[in-house]
């Protein structure tokens, strides 16, 4: 109701079981089709989560060595250089959107100025912060009244905000490139759209989120498996028994395959220009269910959780992933940002808030994973919130533990990872309720 989503797509999984899955609204809005639990949609984003799956498989057999240079794997990327230094770009900087490569904005100035005012608008955040926790040890009753009132004027001030037109900002729905009908035949076909480009920055010094990165680790895991990037994949979908999540293409008969919808700028729903994601299949390129997400969620939360069921049970069956590459891959790296939820960072292919309380009796910071998504004419978010396990819960149970909560939609710009942590944490709250 809120942002005027024709449809959408939910499933939830507590302990491994699928205990809910509902489509809301329309699938096709034309032919009055309603959406269902089998409908098929752009998961844009969380693409990525899936090929680090692939990434993280090479590395366990030692096919593929995260901190060589890219070159090793794909000489027809140049070397690169930042600021006259000659610089060395990474398949583990790739993945955690460290390498400097760009967006889908070209223009470096822009990014440069964005990141700047970011970077200034935090240490603001940050240096109201300390003064209030000054003011606050100081316990002065003048500075009690003044901090009041300074709280009303921004209150007031947000309200006027939330009431008059925002700043227009370039989005990536703005970016020609995020609508190109190309077909590309294969990754290292699709690399001429940014291989010549300069880097924004020195490799490994900042962050920059970037589906072409993905592009590049497409290409790598073609060379370090000897597949085809598609056939490799479709190799990991099948083991995982998500048998609906296939590459978006528009020629083959994709059964419950929903349409994708925008908004024009007369605020008319209409169908999204049709597009050719080949360029980015590893980033953004894969179509899927709620079902199939939770399968993956659940393999990836019981590959995390297994080492700790162990010495309780030996009968388990080994992970998709090894415990030590879950920990890495939800491990956050420093550096970076998780721009859907900002208590968070990113890691390996997923963002990932860590376990916190600063104070007693007051708001607690659970530890889940997550990674959402972006497409023309679609949204996605896949979350995954652990069990909070210790040696005691642990016995007579088995992995995977934990909520798992997978939504689609079929509107673009729609954020949809606090919902899907609201979902998780409400199932969470009492779970013997659940049959």
């Amino acid at each position: 109701d809120e942002v005027g989503a024709p449809g959408i797509v939910v499933g939830v999984s507590v302990d491994g079981k699928e205990i809910w899955s509902e489509g809301l609204g329309y699938a096709d809005i034309e032919n009055r089709v309603p959406c269902k639990p089998e409908t098929v949609m752009r998961i844009a984003s969380i693409s990525k989560s899936l090929t680090m799956v692939a990434i993280a498989k090479l590395w366990e057999t030692g096919k593929l060595d995260l901190d060589i240079p890219v070159q090793h794997y794909v000489p027809e990327f140049p070397e690169k250089e930042y600021e006259g230094e000659k610089v060395s770009v990474t398949t583990r900087l790739l993945i955690s959107h460290l390498s400097g490569i760009r967006h889908y904005e070209k223009d470096m100035k822009k990014v440069k100025e964005e990141k700047a005012y970011k970077a200034l608008k935090m240490m603001k955040e940050m240096m109201e912060s300390d003064q209030g926790k000054e003011l606050k040890d100081k316990g002065d009753k003048n500075n009690e009244k003044n901090d009041f009132a300074k709280a009303k004027i921004e209150q007031d001030n947000e309200a006027k905000g939330r009431n008059s037109k925002p700043v227009k900002k370039k989005n990536d729905f703005e970016q020609d490139e995020l609508y190109l009908k190309e077909k590309f035949e294969n990754s290292i076909e699709s690399l001429k759209l940014f291989k010549n480009d300069p880097l924004f920055f020195k490799p490994g010094s900042q962050f920059l989120y970037s589906t072409f990165g993905y592009t590049l680790l497409a290409a790598i895991i073609e060379r370090a498996s000897g597949y085809k990037f598609l056939d490799y994949m479709q190799k990991i979908f099948h083991e995982l028994d998500m048998l609906t999540t296939v590459q978006d293409e528009h020629e083959p008969v994709i059964y419950n395959r929903a349409r994708f919808y925008a908004y024009n700028k007369k605020r008319r729903l209409v169908n999204t220009p049709y597009v050719d994601n080949s360029y980015k299949w590893a980033g953004g390129g894969f179509l899927s269910t709620v079902g199939d997400l939770l399968k993956f969620g659940n393999a990836m939360l019981y590959g995390y959780q297994v080492r700790l069921f162990k010495n309780s049970n030996e009968t388990l069956l080994p992970g998709y992933l090894k415990p030590e590459t879950m920990v890495m891959i939800w491990t956050p790296v420093p550096n970076t940002e998780m721009s859907w939820d900002k208590e968070g960072k990113y890691a390996m292919a997923w963002g990932v808030v860590e376990k916190k309380q600063t104070y007693g009796s007051c708001r607690k910071q659970r530890h889940y994973a997550s990674h959402t998504g972006g497409a023309v004419g679609a949204s996605s978010v896949l979350l995954i919130l652990p069990e909070e396990l210790d040696a005691e819960s642990v016995c007579n149970k088995v992995p995977p533990r934990g909520v798992v909560v997978s939504i689609i939609c079929n509107m673009q710009s729609v954020g949809l990872n606090g919902t899907a942590l609201k979902i998780a944490l409400e199932f969470d709250k009492d779970r013997s309720d659940i049959p």
